[in-house]
Parts: structure tokens; C-alpha cells; sequence
């Protein structure tokens, strides 16, 4: 059996915040606001592969209202995750994320991006794609004040 699952974050950008995409630090003056470590890639994909799950989402696993998770390193809430989704069976099939930045440019991020996120979803570097888009100097994203992710994760039934 496939389940396919969808997610979707969005961080404010302030300037003296780390950008953090995928578990990469990226070098910008401006980084995203939030909880964790605000790592919008890593939360995308969580909540796609809890959604594909029907397990709800990263809120109601990590609340942010709860300081046992400020701070936290995303991608070990995403590991976490993984380790449920196996509990339950899955397995990941492949993984789709659009990164929405308006500066700086993330292509020579992009590998280190994939290959970690690889690592954590438990598939090769050929089932994870991660691509970078500009806002066109549209809306939040394009005006620089917000990153967003958009993610898509295949599970199916080990």
C-alpha cells in the first residue's frame, strides 16, 4: 500500500537569525524565526510524512509551546518521525520538496541538502529532490521576509 503525504512551512526572516534548510546552515543575513531551529525544509517533510501517515502534524508532536523543543535540531525531530513511520510499517518511496527563497541563492547548497535529507529519510540520494525558486520579488518570499517549503513524501508499506 503507497500513501502520499503533503507539507507546508513558512518562517519569517530576521536578520542575526542562522538559516537553516535541510540541516545545512546557509550563509545569509537573514535566517528564519521559530521555535527550533526553524529549519522550514526539515519541517515541510516532517509533516508530509506525518500527514501521509494520518498521524496529524509537527504541531501537535513538538508543540512550540513546549521548552523541551526550543532550540531543537529539526532534523532530529524528522528522525524521530522516521522512526514512527517505521513503528508503523514505511518506509519512504521517494521525497519532493520546493524550497521558496528569495535570496541567497541555494543551488550550491542543494547537494549537501539532498544528502542529508537522504540519510535521515532512509533512501538514496536518487528518491530525494530539493529545488530552489525565487519569489520574483512577490509577496513575503519575494520581498525577502519569508522562506516556505512545499514537500511531497511517498510512503509505502514495508
Amino acid at each position: 500500500m503507497y500513501r502520499i503525504g503533503i507539507g507546508h512551512d513558512t518562517h519569517r526572516l530576521a536578520e542575526g537569525r542562522p538559516l537553516v534548510l535541510g540541516g545545512v546552515r546557509v550563509e545569509s543575513e537573514r535566517g528564519a524565526e521559530g521555535h527550533s531551529d526553524a529549519d522550514a525544509l526539515a519541517h515541510a517533510l516532517t509533516d508530509a510524512v506525518l500527514g501521509a501517515m494520518c498521524e496529524g502534524d509537527i504541531g501537535q508532536h513538538f508543540p512550540d509551546n513546549d521548552p523541551k523543543w526550543r532550540g531543537a535540531d529539526s532534523m532530529q525531530l524528522l528522525a524521530r518521525v522516521m522512526w514512527l513511520a517505521s513503528e508503523r510499517g514505511y518506509r519512504v518511496v521517494n521525497a519532493d520538496a520546493t524550497v521558496l527563497l528569495e535570496r541567497p541563492k541555494l543551488r550550491p547548497y542543494v547537494p549537501e541538502m539532498r544528502a542529508r535529507l537522504a540519510e535521515v529519510l532512509g533512501v538514496g540520494l536518487d528518491c530525494v529532490s530539493v529545488k530552489a525558486k525565487s519569489g520574483e520579488g512577490l509577496d513575503a518570499v519575494g520581498e525577502w521576509r519569508a522562506v516556505t517549503v512545499q514537500a511531497v513524501v511517498l510512503l509505502e508499506r514495508a
